[in-house]
C-alpha cells in the first residue's frame, strides 16, 4: 500500500458511475432507521440507519486504499468540503481528502453518509472527478 498513490482512470470510473443512482428521481439513501427502543433491561438502543444497497457499495468503494488520505485532518476537510467553488478546481489529493472525510464519518455519526450524498457533497466531488477522468482521456 502506497498512501501517496494517486487513483487511475478505472478507479476514477468507478466512482462516477454511482452518480446516477445515488442522485436518481427519488433515490432515498436511507431505507429506514432502526433501533431506537428500550430493551428488556430497560436500556435503550442508539437508532442506526439501514442504509441502500447503492449506498453501501458506494462507500465501499470510495473507503479503497487508493481514495485514503491518511494524514487528513477531518476539520480542514470539512472546510474543503463545504467550500463549493473550491470543490469545483479541486485536485485528486484534494479529493482523496474530502472522500476520506465523507467515508470516515459514519464511524462518528450515524446518517453521516446520508448527509453527504443529501447535501450534494457527493455529487459535487463525483462530478469533479469526471471532469478529471475526461482530462485522462485526452491526454
Amino acid at each position: 500500500m502506497d498512501p501517496t498513490r494517486l487513483p487511475v482512470l478505472e478507479e476514477i470510473e468507478e466512482l462516477v458511475a454511482f452518480l446516477p443512482k445515488l442522485y436518481a428521481d427519488g433515490f432515498k439513501p436511507i431505507r429506514r432507521w432502526s433501533g431506537g427502543e428500550q430493551v428488556k433491561d430497560g436500556s435503550f438502543t442508539m437508532p442506526w440507519p439501514d442504509y441502500d444497497e447503492v449506498v453501501i457499495e458506494f462507500f465501499r468503494a470510495a473507503g479503497k486504499d487508493c481514495w485514503c488520505d491518511y494524514a487528513y485532518h477531518p476539520e480542514e476537510a470539512g472546510r474543503m468540503l463545504k467550500d463549493e467553488e473550491f470543490v469545483k478546481t479541486s485536485s485528486l489529493p484534494q479529493i482523496k481528502t474530502m472522500l476520506t472525510y465523507c467515508v470516515r464519518g459514519e464511524r462518528f455519526c450515524d446518517g453521516h453518509w446520508a448527509a453527504m450524498i443529501e447535501r450534494g457533497h457527493i455529487r459535487r466531488l463525483l462530478d469533479r472527478l469526471a471532469e478529471i477522468g475526461a482530462q485522462f482521456s485526452v491526454t
